[in-house]
């Protein structure tokens, strides 16, 4: 499935001569968006050939894996289980969006410590589920494996063969190494991480083909889902300019980062930028009530 390249018109651009363009993946599912539904659509496959009619997961507060696996699972035919990090929200997911719409969809919640959380690997964890719900397919947490890596490839068409870079927001790196392994030699994919620290290249490196890419470690904005006023108020007025919402965890950094860059003249003139919409829209209202206990400017929606 191909999803279209919106132009960006905006100053700055135009000043720095360079070229931007936006795959609008979010367009892709009402509720199984952006690299979401390419991560799961070959590990539903594989969960069907192996005769599964259950999918395992795992996910925080406001996941947009955890909401994607939920609906993804009831148009398919799945039952959905999602091991929840927090104890504390067994007695409030009604109040979260995120979680209501995953129940809505008809996942079972199963929550635990964040200690116990830290766990999710291990075999011994895995196995203590399969007393608990018996058989299913596991995806790993932000649904990341040589599968969604695959999906994640098919973003990027022969017509993007045009642009000199590709960007995009980093999680748990599935995306940009399919990304990275289906870009053309003279392309450079840009990923920028929505947590700290540089871990993640070595994550990446065990699924990328070719080491044309870096990572962009400045604008994870304090860490995972951390806020701050200048951000909030960059994705409001992106929004309010182009008509393009902006996910605060990862595509809002990703493009806060992009017109960073351009400003700073890191792309030469002539550049021809090409930026993932990875979706995550449903995280807003979740967001939103996080700025709210803190006083800060809330997220157009």
């Amino acid at each position: 499935m191909n999803t279209p390249n919106q132009h960006i018109d905006h100053p700055l651009l135009k000043e720095k001569g360079v070229t931007l363009y936006i795959k609008r993946e979010d367009t892709i599912h009402p509720l199984i968006s952006g690299n979401k539904y390419r991560k799961l659509k070959y590990n539903l496959v594989e969960a069907k050939n192996q005769g599964h009619s259950t999918l395992l997961t795992f996910g925080g507060a406001f996941s947009n894996h955890i909401a994607a696996v939920a609906c993804a699972g009831k148009e398919h035919g799945f039952h959905t289980i999602g091991v929840i990090r927090g104890e504390e929200l067994q007695d409030q997911w009604q109040h979260n969006p995120t979680l209501a719409l995953a129940h809505a969809q008809g996942m079972r919640f199963h929550f635990v410590s964040r200690e116990d959380y830290r766990q999710k690997e291990e075999a011994s964890f895995l196995e203590s589920f399969k007393k608990l719900f018996g058989d299913f397919y596991l995806l790993p947490e932000g649904g990341t494996n040589d599968l969604a890596v695959k999906g994640c490839a098919e973003i990027l068409t022969e017509s993007d063969a045009t642009f000199d870079v590709i960007c995009c927001a980093v999680g748990t790196g599935s995306t940009v190494a399919g990304l990275i392994n289906a870009s053309q030699k003279h392309q450079k994919v840009l990923g920028f991480p929505a947590l700290k620290g540089d871990f993640l290249n070595e994550s990446i490196s065990h699924f990328a083909h070719n080491d044309r890419w870096q990572l962009m470690t400045d604008y994870h904005f304090g860490g995972y889902a951390k806020m701050t006023g200048e951000l909030i108020h960059f994705i409001n007025d992106f929004k309010n300019k182009t008509g393009i919402p902006l996910d605060p965890i990862y595509t809002g950094k990703m493009l806060f980062g992009i017109f960073d860059l351009v400003n700073q003249k890191v792309f030469p003139r002539n550049t021809q930028i090409l930026a993932i919409h990875t979706g995550g829209l449903q995280g807003i209202q979740g967001m939103n009530l996080v700025l709210k206990k803190k006083n800060l400017p809330l997220l157009d929606v």
